[in-house]
């Protein structure tokens, strides 16, 4: 079988180029031909999957979950789907924690060679696409707006530091989400869906699963015009679904499941795609079932 490795060099303090020489000598153990490739900017991941996607057998890639949405990118818009393994090399590495992939090369690289293939979903949101998370509204720029050199110097807690800096007015928008039965509109101030169970390292949907054909979504609602009292309420809304996840019982929390959404909202909202900023506006939303084939630890279960 054809390999290649595909990575970001400064993703996870450029920890994963360093070890580049054994990352590709423990792939020799399970592939005939190993050849690599460094990403050079943004958008080049998606570049590189799409183009060795119809030449390998098999695509070996390396980033954070930013990296990680690149590498969809690629692999929708490709004509062939490969065997993908995925080696964490970013700050949070919430796919990973989803998938049960361990964040060390040497784990990561385990999974590879001794794991399991399975499908997942992702979803599609008008012509682009998004492994785990479409959201928008309060902290959700934090991890598009956080410069690299912080993330590398702190970690995640630059990604906090950033969310509290440019998001404690808790802007309100107005939403309107149709799954082709129900309409329902409100005011919120988050709204998210969710095909994965970690989001920011937290396990706000542990019961979800990435291999079902559906998405969890959930927004939190508020007043137009809130109050100091509204604005506190929305805070604690939002502290209850990321400290005891995406079930907790929460009445400034709406939730729905399915696997066609349709979004209308105003065009100042932008969405945030696994991390990266996406587009403004308006979306819709799809699930695409069973389209990534990657490879997970031997006794994962409920993926």
């Amino acid at each position: 079988m054809r390999c290649i490795f595909i990575y970001n060099p400064v993703s996870g303090r450029g920890k994963t180029g360093k070890k580049l020489e054994y990352i590709l000598r423990r792939l020799g153990e399970k592939y005939d031909i190993v050849d690599s490739y460094a990403t050079a900017s943004a958008g080049d991941m998606t570049r590189a999957v799409r183009e060795y996607a119809e030449k390998y057998d098999a695509i070996i890639f390396s980033g954070g979950d930013g990296s990680f949405n690149e590498a969809v990118q690629g692999l929708c818009e490709a004509n062939n789907m490969p065997e993908i393994g995925y080696i964490p090399g970013g700050t949070v590495n919430d796919i990973a924690h989803s998938l049960g992939i361990p964040s060390h090369i040497r784990g990561a690289l385990k999974v590879i060679l001794t794991g399991k293939n399975v499908l997942l979903d992702c979803m599609r949101v008008n012509d682009r696409y998004a492994m785990y998370i479409v959201a928008a509204g309060a902290f959700t720029s934090a991890t598009y707006t956080t410069p690299q050199i912080q993330k590398n110097l702190i970690g995640r807690l630059a990604y906090g530091i950033e969310g509290i800096r440019k998001n404690l007015n808790f802007d309100v928008f107005r939403v309107k989400i149709t799954d082709g039965e129900q309409c329902l509109e409100e005011e919120g101030v988050f709204v998210a869906f969710l095909n994965g169970k970690y989001v920011a390292g937290i396990g706000l949907n542990r019961k979800a699963s990435m291999t079902d054909g559906k998405i969890e979504v959930a927004l939190i609602r508020q007043r137009k015009f809130p109050n100091l009292f509204h604005k506190i309420r929305a805070y604690f809304a939002l502290a209850n679904l990321f400290l005891f996840g995406y079930r907790v019982k929460e009445r400034q929390i709406i939730r729905l499941e399915g696997s066609h959404f349709e979004v209308e909202t105003e065009d100042r909202v932008t969405w945030n795609f696994d991390g990266e900023r996406g587009i403004c506006g308006k979306i819709c939303v799809d699930v695409l079932p069973q389209k990534i084939n990657i490879i997970v630890p031997q006794k994962s279960k409920n993926i």
